[in-house]
């Protein structure tokens, strides 16, 4: 059974970065919901358990979902052109 975790609301500066769920004692399967409202892209940045960081780009007024195992962390960036703003919801698998 998936246990979702509250929505959660973003606003980030031009270049500034945070993270919205971390599981620093080994990691769990879990899902993510990037709702990106603003007019500028977001980059989700997901760190896993022995395995390299990857990083993927929400545009502006889209959303993306993702399931990945063992997570570490879910973090938010959003780039140099401007302040991101959205949701994001993630959902223990």
């Amino acid at each position: 059974m998936a246990i979702l975790l509250p929505i959660q609301y973003y606003n980030l500066p031009a270049g500034v970065g945070k993270s919205y769920y971390e599981n620093l004692s080994g990691g769990a399967n879990a899902s993510v919901t990037v709702n990106n409202t603003g007019d500028f892209p977001v980059s989700l940045v997901i760190t896993r358990v022995n395995a390299p960081v990857v990083t993927y780009i929400v545009p502006a007024n889209s959303s993306l979902s993702i399931a990945a195992s063992l997570v570490l962390v879910f973090a938010l960036l959003a780039n140099q052109g401007g302040a991101a703003s959205g949701t994001i919801e993630v959902a223990l698998l």
